[in-house]
């Protein structure tokens, strides 16, 4: 069996500001990616997706974003192309195509079992695999009985299958709202939500709202240990989303009530035929292999820790979960943050033993 020192699982964001961090404190990792290459989620986003923060405010540690426009809000291929060089010129090993299957422990640390067979002893690991692979479906009335096509936003990539075509789109997230008004431009599109929208101002004062969330360290700020449930963020807007919903294109109503068919029922009382449901209803931690490994999740799956360190499983840690510590730990500006103070307490575990 191959030993070495930390196991991080998954190869985008997470994992490769993991693995920067764990070279600093003197540790070799090695990063274990399920696809055929260092980006994480980010090829497989919707095509018209661009981050939501400007490019000086995504980088991940020692490489900034390239481009002589910092204010710039980079597109989903800038992201990959970034994170792609950013694994090219990273002191450590990143095997792409290893999806683990299952951590176990060993001893004082660990074996990561790998699909098609193959087992690496680790004397830590990190999950930092994100929550791509992991879309949440949640129980929507009528869900189950509606006869139309039913999709997660992550398996939407452009509006031209849905052209002309009456689509309801399901959420009232930031990315819920643009692939709503993407649609919108060919589409009869509904987003329907439990809740009123809330928007956010883009700029403030005349800076891009993450200067002041950066400024008054509020980006940064240890809220994550507080609250029982993520609470919802506010859809970031330049005046366009708002004006879209205000002028119906898409219209905003409250959630469907159930389904008879292809025919949704709506709260008054109106039956109308839709052919096709996105659900924009967010992620949750693709953990599946810590399922087996005593005191990582609790009963519903959901990761025991205390802003990444696992509570019940000394030598694991996690890098990339929302709300992990702060309001930015699962972008690529808050990513090297947690991971740098993550494996100071690693290498500091580590070097006891």
């Amino acid at each position: 069996m191959e030993h070495i020192d930390v196991a991080v699982i998954g190869g985008g964001q997470s994992g490769l500001a993991t693995a920067h961090a764990l070279l600093r404190h003197g540790l070799r990792p090695v990063a274990l990616e399920a696809s055929d290459r260092a980006a994480g989620s980010w090829p497989h986003c919707y095509d018209s997706l661009t981050l939501f923060s400007p490019a000086r405010y995504g980088s991940l540690p020692g490489m900034p974003f390239p481009g002589a426009d910092r204010d710039r809000y980079p597109h989903r291929d800038e992201v990959v192309t970034y994170l792609t060089a950013y694994a090219d010129r990273l002191d450590a090993e990143v095997r792409t195509g290893c999806r683990v299957s299952a951590v176990r422990r060993t001893g004082d640390g660990f074996t990561a079992e790998l699909e098609g067979g193959g087992r690496l002893s680790a004397r830590a690991v990190v999950a930092a695999s994100g929550t791509f692979g992991h879309p949440h479906r949640p129980a929507l009335p009528g869900l189950e009985e509606y006869t139309g096509q039913v999709l997660h936003a992550a398996d939407y990539r452009s509006p031209a299958p849905f052209s002309g075509h009456r689509v309801v789109v399901v959420g009232a997230g930031n990315s819920a709202v643009q692939i709503a008004a993407e649609l919108a431009r060919t589409a009869r599109v509904t987003l329907a939500t439990r809740r009123p929208v809330k928007f956010a101002a883009r700029r403030v004062l005349g800076r891009d709202l993450h200067f002041w969330t950066a400024r008054t360290g509020l980006d940064t700020a240890p809220l994550g240990r507080f609250p029982a449930r993520s609470p919802a963020q506010p859809v970031l807007d330049d005046g366009r989303y708002r004006a879209a919903l205000t002028a119906g294109r898409p219209d905003r109503r409250a959630l469907f009530t159930g389904a008879d068919g292809a025919k949704l029922l709506w709260p008054d009382g109106q039956r109308e035929e839709a052919d096709a449901i996105v659900l924009a209803t967010g992620y949750r931690p693709d953990l599946p292999y810590l399922a087996g490994l005593d005191g990582a999740l609790d009963a519903e799956g959901t990761p025991r820790h205390r802003e990444g360190l696992a509570t019940g499983a000394p030598g694991l840690a996690f890098v990339g979960l929302e709300w992990q510590r702060s309001l930015s730990s699962n972008s690529l500006r808050g990513v090297g943050r947690d991971a740098e103070r993550i494996t100071r307490r690693l290498a500091a575990r580590l070097a006891r033993r």
